[in-house]
């Protein structure tokens, strides 16, 4: 015979059953710390005993060690990593061109990579480093008539020797290169300055026999205000940031762009002759720490040597102010295109004194 459960009897029915409730919760936690789930390397849940030293295989305990793997067994692991990895790189470059659509700013041809620059991998491997005879003051292009290796100068040079003592350019100035540097300058893409600050470091690497780098100066040609405000930054010390960065062996060299001031404007250089563009830069440039130049060995960067006349005043100001010898790297030389003849010093002599006689 059932009697009828007081308030009392039912407070205390409910008691039980949290604290039955709260055994069984206990129960399972000890259970739980004894046995985790993990992930082991080939992706099962691993069930882990005690301190998670002694991996279980799926669907089994085990009461021993775990087994010993295999030369062949560790060797799987890097291999499925390196699989992971590059199979989520494509992934993410195949997203990348579906959903950010985008063209290569110089072959035109769609771009497949993940890349802060628009230029494709194909365009960047045909910038290649000019290969050739060379002026071994300014660079310029020349052909020779003998096979004899010594310094060759451009008539130029014999004629009038500018005020560096010696020019190395990157490659010449045009098809993909030119394009790069146009990228930079006038639409304002500041990640290809790191590529052309590599390009650079290999040019000042040419250079590096000719003066101690230890104790050199960088001084990127500087730009008028007027065109600085406009643009937004001076594309040659962005190169040569890029370039000192980029390359641990010229982190030595001391970038100082604030050594050199453009005190004024100057007009295009296109279409003007030598004297002219002489004309046009001459007194455009000023030393505004003449202490930090005087006895140094200067390295004065440009994107472009076009004929070298804003280079070679920018060095004639540093050699005034009292600077030991002044050197020039560029990114890219415009070459003429039609060769220059290479002679030697005695050789461009001889035929100055015969068309004299001439005359």
């Amino acid at each position: 015979m059932h009697r009828k459960c007081g308030r009392d009897d039912c407070a205390h029915f409910q008691t039980a059953t949290i604290l039955n409730k709260d055994d069984d919760a206990s129960r399972i936690g000890r259970g739980a710390s004894a046995r985790r789930v993990v992930f082991s390397s080939i992706g099962d849940l691993n069930p882990v005993r005690g301190n998670g030293r002694e991996a279980m295989p799926p669907g089994k305990a085990q009461a021993g060690p775990h087994p010993e793997r295999s030369p062949q067994q560790r060797q799987q692991g890097p291999e499925r990593s390196a699989l992971l990895v590059s199979s989520l790189r494509y992934t993410a470059s195949s997203l990348f061109s579906v959903f950010f659509p985008s063209d290569c700013r110089i072959c035109s041809l769609p771009l497949t990579n993940i890349s802060r620059l628009p230029v494709c991998p194909e365009c960047l491997d045909t910038m290649a480093r000019f290969q050739g005879r060379t002026c071994a003051i300014c660079g310029e292009r020349m052909f020779s008539f003998s096979d004899e290796a010594g310094e060759q100068l451009c008539g130029e040079c014999l004629a009038e020797q500018p005020a560096f003592r010696k020019a190395s350019a990157y490659g010449s100035y045009d098809a993909g290169l030119r394009e790069l540097i146009h990228l930079l300058k006038y639409d304002r893409i500041r990640t290809a300055a790191r590529v052309l600050g590599r390009m650079l470091a290999e040019a000042v690497t040419d250079l590096r026999q000719e003066f101690d780098i230890h104790d050199a100066v960088v001084i990127p040609v500087p730009l008028h205000s007027s065109k600085l405000h406009s643009r937004g930054f001076n594309q040659s010390e962005l190169i040569a940031e890029a370039g000192l960065k980029g390359a641990p062996e010229l982190r030595v060299m001391k970038l100082r762009p604030q050594l050199l001031k453009r005190v004024r404007a100057t007009e295009s250089q296109v279409g003007l002759t030598r004297e002219q563009r002489q004309a046009n830069v001459r007194g455009a440039f000023a030393v505004t720490v003449p202490d930090e130049v005087r006895g140094k060995n200067i390295l004065v960067v440009d994107d472009v040597l076009t004929t070298g006349t804003t280079v070679g005043e920018c060095a004639r100001v540093l050699r005034k102010a009292g600077a030991a010898g002044v050197w020039v790297a560029t990114v890219a030389r415009v070459m003429k295109p039609e060769m220059t003849a290479a002679l030697e010093p005695l050789e461009a002599e001889e035929a100055l004194a015969m068309s004299a006689h001439a005359g």
